[in-house]
């Protein structure tokens, strides 16, 4: 009897070894694969360029072209302003250049005119000279021939005068041409970049002032994420180390990155980390570009504010991680 309950006992006791040993396997199986040495990660949240598309002049909204979630090409119209008042202006500032003209064409007539008063003013002082020294006409006479050629010296200079103010109106004219056609042209707004309608910010019939944002308009291709990494991490990471993002809801789809800014200076960490002792660390600022091609390949990927995970390879010969690799695409 006593025989029959130690090899009950015995075998409970293998029994509970089988089960804790099956418990740890699969725990081991179950937890996820640690960061290798040589890496480095950090969280954070997609961000992008964002252009607004704003007026350069005060004005009524007369068209916007796009909404929200467009997709537009580089220098594509995305919206107009209500230009009559600038065209009216237009017109009243091409008036003016021709009228400016017209005064310069007259000053040149002038000027042929005084010439040719002041050749026969000289050829008469000419003859005086002569009838004088033969005592044929008096001094008076003379003198007054004399002023005559003056006369006709000062006119001609203010013909010149007039002239030269002609040609600075017409210069002064067409410049205001040109200014007002700049601003026919700026009236109407382009998009910088090609990418997608973030935001759409005014409707046709609002009057904007100077600066008045229309648009938002975001570029797909220009993501990237910023994490924050303390001193000790940073150190080993140089500009333009790969590195890969996994963000949330997709983990498995691995993006390419490369590490485009570290801050020169140290920093604390962002509010959003709670704890104190976390706080309180001086954190540097990082930067990864996520890959254009890829973002380019999936647009789904093309969105902004998603949190995830950048990880940074600190040695060029370090080899990525299983759950970090990406097909057989090289760095």
């Amino acid at each position: 009897m006593k025989s029959y309950a130690s090899k009950s006992k015995t075998i409970l006791i293998f029994l509970a070894v089988v089960a804790v040993v099956a418990v740890v396997y699969l725990l081991m199986q179950m937890r996820q694969p640690g960061l290798p040495e040589g890496f480095v990660s950090g969280n954070g949240r997609t961000e992008a360029t964002e252009v607004d598309i704003t007026t350069k002049f005060g004005g009524r909204v007369e068209q916007v072209f796009v909404k929200e979630g467009d997709q537009v090409e580089l220098n594509q119209t995305l919206a107009r302003i209500d230009t009559r008042e600038l065209e009216a202006q237009l017109r009243r500032s091409q008036a003016e250049v021709r009228r400016t003209e017209q005064e310069k064409h007259f000053a040149v007539a002038v000027i042929a005119q005084r010439k040719s008063e002041l050749s026969l003013t000289q050829k008469d002082m000419e003859r005086s000279k002569g009838l004088y020294e033969n005592d044929a006409i008096s001094l008076e006479q003379l003198q007054r021939d004399e002023t005559a050629v003056e006369t006709a010296k000062a006119t001609l200079a203010a013909a010149r005068a007039q002239l030269s103010n002609a040609e600075a109106a017409i210069e002064a004219a067409i410049a205001n041409t040109e200014l007002i056609k700049t601003q026919l042209d700026d009236s109407v707004l382009r998009s910088p970049i090609g990418g997608r309608v973030l935001y759409r910010l005014a409707e046709p019939g609002e009057v904007l002032p100077g600066g008045g944002k229309v648009l938002t308009v975001l570029d797909p291709t220009d993501i990237y994420m910023t994490l924050f990494l303390p001193t000790q991490d940073v150190a080993k990471v140089g500009l333009g180390a790969a590195a890969r993002v996994v963000l949330d809801g997709i983990p498995d789809v691995v993006i390419p990155a490369n590490v485009f800014f570290v801050a020169p200076r140290a920093q604390f960490t962002p509010k959003e980390v709670e704890t104190r002792t976390e706080r309180e660390k001086l954190m540097f600022r990082l930067k990864v570009q996520l890959d254009a091609e890829r973002l380019k390949a999936d647009a789904a990927l093309a969105k902004t504010g998603i949190p995830g995970v950048a990880y940074i390879r600190l040695e060029a010969d370090s080899e990525w991680p299983d759950n970090l690799q990406i097909g057989k695409e090289e760095d």
